[in-house]
C-alpha cells in the first residue's frame, strides 16, 4: 500500500489525492497541532469501562446495566446536545436544567390533571421549550443582557415556576403509553436488528456518496481506506451493542421477558444525525460556526448575527424539552427536583467533557453523547462500587476540570502552532 500523496487530474486541474498514511500523518499533525477533539473523552471512556469493568465484572458487563446506560444517560445527553449550540457561540444557559423540568411539569398537568392526550401533551411541552428559548435568545441579543446573568434569573423563575404548577411539592405520575415507554421500555429482538443493519447501510451510504461527491467536484477526498475502516468501526460498535442489547435482562424470564434496544438509544440516535446534519451540512451551521468564531467579523461577512444568536438558545431550550421529556419518563413521574440537583451540571459536563470548547466556535453534537456516556459510566460504576454520592460527585468535578484544563492547554497549543 502506497503511503504518499499522488496527483489526480479533475476536470483539468490536478488535485492531491492522500493515502491512508499521509491521513493518518495528517490526523496526528493535528493532534499535535493542538486539535484535539473528541480524543481526551474517548480514551478516558475506555480507561473508564476498563477500571469499572474489572472491579465489578459480574454487573457492569452485564445487558441488564449496559441497557440501563442508556435509560440513564438518556435525558442529560439531550440537554447537552442543545446546550453545545448556545457554546459554540460562547454563551451559557443556566437555565436549561429547570427548562427541562418545567417543560415536564406542563406535559404530566396536561396530560393528568386537564385530559389531554399524550400527544398533544408532549407537543406543548416542546412548544413551550421554544417559547423559553425565544425569550431568553431576545433578551441576549436585541436587548444586550449576557447570557449568564439571563439564564441565571431565568434558572431561579423556572424553579419557581415549577413549585408553583406542582403546587409547591406535588408529584404528578405520568400514565402508561407512548410517552412513558420512551425511557423505560425496549424495541422487539426484530426491530432492534433492523435498525441496527439499517443504520450501518445509510452510514455507509452517506460516506460513499459524500466521498463520490467530493471527487466529482475536483476536491480532496478522504481515502477508501479510511472511509472502510470508519464504517466497520461504526458497523462493529452498532451490532456488538445489538447483540448484548438483545439478550434476555429479565430477572424471572418465565414471568416476563425483556429483550432488544432501549428504545431512547434510537432516539438519541435519531437526534445526533439530525443536528450533525445541521451543524455539519447546512449554511446555518457554517454560519453557527462563523459567529462562535468571531461575531465582529460574521456581522461584517452580512451573517445575521442575532438571529443565529436566538436561534441557538431556541434549539437548546428545546432539546432541554426534549430532555425533561426523557427524564419524566424514566421517573415515571415529575416534582419540583426534576431538572434539578444535578442534572444541569451533569449536561454542562457532558458537553464539555466530550470536547467542546468553552471559549466558542469548537465542537460538534457527537459530543454531547461521548461526553454523556462518561458522566453515565462514572455515576453508574461509582454506585455499582457502592461510593457515596459524594464521592461520586468530586469525581465528576475532577474529571470536568481536566477536560476544561485539556480544552484550554489544547486551545493554548493551537495558537503557539498556527492551528487556531
Amino acid at each position: 500500500m502506497t503511503t504518499t500523496p499522488t496527483l489526480e487530474t479533475a476536470g483539468g486541474v490536478k488535485v492531491v489525492k492522500p493515502t491512508v498514511g499521509s491521513h493518518i500523518r495528517d490526523y496526528f499533525g493535528r493532534i499535535r497541532g493542538g486539535d484535539l477533539g473528541a480524543l481526551p473523552a474517548v480514551l478516558g471512556l475506555v480507561i473508564l469501562v476498563a477500571i469499572f469493568g474489572s472491579a465489578r465484572s459480574d454487573t457492569f458487563f452485564s445487558a441488564g446495566n449496559f441497557a440501563n446506560l442508556f435509560n440513564q444517560a438518556a435525558g442529560v445527553i439531550m440537554i447537552a446536545m442543545g446546550l453545545i449550540f448556545v457554546l459554540l457561540l460562547g454563551e451559557i444557559d443556566l437555565s436549561a436544567g429547570f427548562t427541562a423540568g418545567l417543560c415536564g411539569a406542563v406535559m404530566a398537568v396536561l396530560l393528568t390533571e386537564h385530559g389531554y392526550n399524550q400527544a398533544i401533551s408532549l407537543v406543548a411541552a416542546l412548544v413551550t421549550g421554544v417559547v423559553i428559548g425565544v425569550v431568553l435568545g431576545l433578551l441576549v441579543s436585541k436587548v444586550g443582557i449576557p447570557s449568564f446573568v439571563v439564564t441565571l434569573a431565568a434558572f431561579l423563575a423556572f424553579q419557581g415556576m415549577l413549585l408553583v404548577l406542582l403546587g409547591e411539592g406535588k408529584n404528578i405520575s405520568i400514565p402508561d403509553g407512548f410517552i412513558k415507554s420512551l425511557n423505560k421500555d425496549s424495541l422487539p429482538v426484530g426491530w432492534s436488528w433492523g435498525l441496527a443493519v439499517a443504520a450501518v447501510a445509510g452510514f455507509a451510504l452517506v460516506q460513499f456518496l459524500r466521498h463520490r461527491g467530493r471527487a466529482r467536484r475536483g476536491l480532496v477526498t478522504e481515502p477508501l481506506g479510511i472511509i472502510a475502516m470508519r464504517i466497520a468501526g461504526i458497523a462493529a460498535l452498532l451490532l456488538i451493542s445489538t447483540a448484548i442489547l438483545t439478550q434476555e435482562r429479565a430477572i424471572n424470564p418465565a414471568v416476563a421477558t425483556l429483550k432488544g434496544v432501549p428504545i431512547a438509544a434510537p432516539v438519541i440516535g435519531g437526534f445526533l444525525v439530525l443536528w450533525t446534519f445541521v451543524l455539519g451540512r447546512t449554511t446555518y451551521g457554517r454560519h453557527v460556526y462563523a459567529v462562535g468564531g468571531n461575531a465582529e467579523a460574521a456581522r461584517r461577512a452580512g451573517i445575521p448575527v442575532d438571529r443565529i444568536r436566538i436561534s441557538v438558545f431556541v434549539i437548546g431550550s428545546f432539546m432541554a424539552a426534549v430532555g425533561g421529556v426523557m427524564l419524566v419518563s424514566r421517573a415515571g413521574s415529575v416534582d419540583p427536583n426534576t431538572g434539578g440537583s444535578s442534572t444541569l451540571l451533569y449536561a454542562v459536563g457532558a458537553a464539555v467533557i466530550g470536547g467542546t470548547s468553552l471559549f466558542g466556535g469548537k465542537g460538534k453534537v457527537i459530543h454531547a453523547v461521548i461526553g454523556g456516556a462518561v458522566i453515565a459510566v462514572i455515576d453508574n460504576g461509582m454506585l455499582l462500587m457502592d461510593f457515596s454520592s459524594g464521592t461520586r460527585y468530586m469525581f465528576t468535578g475532577v474529571i470536568l476540570l481536566i477536560a476544561a484544563g485539556v480544552d484550554a492547554l489544547a486551545r493554548r497549543r493551537a495558537a503557539a502552532t498556527g492551528n487556531r
